[in-house]
């Protein structure tokens, strides 16, 4: 566990200064901020709406937004960041050479880049609440006061991070497999365009199978419903599925890293 940990603080140093570690942060601030512009700009047209439905619009637009393609982007990207610092200054056999457990270094690499996703994925429910609040502080004809929605957002986010465990798994390994950026970014862009015509435009039964169309069916799934209500569904199958994924393709990448370091 000392090991992992050391590991783990390691990647923290290493990355801090990097596009990567701050794009987790800086991209829920900028789309956030961009669309608080766009319904600043628009208020009066949008004063008819109930309050329900203007929430439901304003935290809409960036959950479509990153469940459809930026999301994959920013996966594909991210898993690459993380470990480009190896890939760049060819310190894979330096590092193993360190008086810590290979499989310590290895976990502590994925878990950074799930750690990464995770803040960036939580930060989207606290910048829409913020800048939600704030938008109706300054415009109170937007009625943003009226209804609450943190819970609902917090549970979308969570699920839509569960949902792309998958995805962030394979970009993770490709990550490993290939020094540059262009076969993963390739492959990804790919797998993240036949993601949305599955489940989007084709409506395929079975695209839950496929990674990449996980996190976009998460948050177009409906609730369940109880005695009439609505009832929120964590653990659907496509969530499932990416948590297998990510656990088989986690245990598969630690033996590719594995012949890496006696190379």
């Amino acid at each position: 566990m000392k090991g992992f940990l050391l590991s783990l603080q390691s990647e923290f140093y290493k990355s801090r200064k990097t596009l990567g570690f701050w794009s987790a942060i800086l991209l829920p601030f900028i789309l956030m901020f961009l669309v608080t512009i766009g319904f600043y700009i628009k208020a009066d047209k949008l004063t008819a709406y109930t309050p329900e439905k203007v929430w439901g619009n304003f935290a809409g637009i960036p959950m479509g937004v990153m469940g459809s393609l930026l999301l994959p982007m920013f996966i594909i990207f991210l898993a690459y960041s993380v470990n480009n610092i190896e890939h760049r200054s060819d310190t894979w056999k330096t590092l193993f050479t360190l008086p810590i457990p290979k499989w310590s270094i290895y976990s502590a690499k994925f878990v950074y880049a799930v750690l990464l996703l995770l803040i960036s994925l939580l930060l989207f429910p606290g910048f829409t609440i913020l800048f939600g609040n704030l938008l109706g502080a300054i415009q109170p004809k937007l009625k943003f006061s009226g209804y609450h929605m943190e819970k609902e957002l917090f549970q979308i986010y969570s699920k839509l991070f569960l949902a792309s465990l998958g995805t962030l798994s394979l970009q993770f390994l490709m990550s490993l497999v290939w020094k540059d950026f262009l076969k993963p970014m390739g492959i990804g862009f790919i797998g993240a365009i036949m993601g949305i015509i599955l489940v989007a435009t084709v409506h395929w039964e079975y695209a839950y199978t496929i990674p990449y169309s996980q996190p976009l069916q998460s948050i177009m799934g409906r609730s369940k419903t109880l005695n009439g209500q609505a009832q929120f569904e964590l653990l659907t199958k496509e969530v499932q599925l990416s948590l297998i994924t990510a656990a088989v393709i986690f245990v598969a990448g630690y033996f590719v890293v594995k012949r890496k370091s006696i190379k």
